[in-house]
């Protein structure tokens, strides 16, 4: 589906949403706390230490999330400096075709630095379902956040086990997807609006209306927030919550690896 829709994606996504999945994104990249971890592992490497913060972007290809973690972090400044940085990103995706469209945006906006020499950024081809050991060794990163993709995995319960698994003990697990509408009458708007209006903007923008249907019928299908936070539960994460965003269109699920 994805290697369609490269190309347009990020023009499908402002047009399916109002541009609402940019405030989305930047609230949950804000709940990730890069920005003040970041300041603070400076801070301490400075003073001698050996610190890092290793974060792990998976089903990321087109870099949206990436970018902003980059960002908050001040990467790309410390990428003018020698030497290599000691917090990263790496976007993980199984579709090498958005790997390479979030790659060429990352040499483009930032220089080939941060990816070359500070090795802040990094692109990795990988499956959700088999991160661990195919592609990362177990206990790897500090924090995992997954885009609009969970509902792409087709088993999502060994993809929420490999989260567990690729994350450091303390690591927190971090989930935007689109959700459940629980008052009924928006409800109803919204399935009006999702099942008519989005398959025809994808033919018309993306020329491509068949992608833009299993865009729609994989939102319904997904489990509900009470259910994704208990299978959360279920393969070991603690301290787990949901918060819903526009009435339920989207939701963030959160949870922490046990130290």
């Amino acid at each position: 589906v994805f290697e369609n829709v490269a190309e347009s994606y990020d023009v499908m996504n402002d047009m399916m949403s109002g541009g609402m999945h940019r405030l989305w994104k930047d609230y949950f990249v804000d709940l990730t706390c890069v920005g003040p971890m970041s300041r603070i592992i400076r801070q301490q490497q400075q003073q001698g230490k050996e610190v890092e913060l290793r974060c792990l972007d998976v089903a990321g290809g087109t870099g949206d999330i990436a970018f902003r973690m980059i960002e908050a972090a001040q990467c790309a400044e410390r990428s003018k400096s020698s030497g290599q940085d000691c917090i990263s990103v790496t976007v993980c995706d199984i579709n090498t075709e958005m790997l390479r469209v979030g790659e060429r945006r990352a040499r483009s906006r930032y220089g080939s630095a941060l990816l070359d020499e500070s090795k802040a950024l990094k692109f990795q081809q990988g499956n959700a379902q088999d991160l661990v050991p195919q592609t990362f060794a177990p206990n790897t990163f500090d924090i995992y956040t997954i885009s609009f993709g969970l509902r792409n995995v087709t088993d999502v319960d060994k993809g929420l086990q490999q989260a567990f698994e690729v994350l450091k003990p303390g690591g927190r697990f971090l989930c935007l997807e689109f959700s459940h509408v629980p008052h009924a009458t928006f409800q109803q708007l919204y399935d009006l609006y999702s099942f008519h209006m989005i398959p025809t903007m994808g033919q018309l923008i993306a020329n491509d209306r068949d992608s833009y249907q299993y865009l729609v019928e994989s939102i319904r299908k997904f489990p509900k927030q009470e259910d994704l936070q208990a299978r959360m539960e279920q393969v070991g994460f603690q301290s787990t919550k949901y918060t819903n965003l526009t009435g339920g269109i989207v939701a963030i699920h959160e949870g922490y690896k046990p130290l």
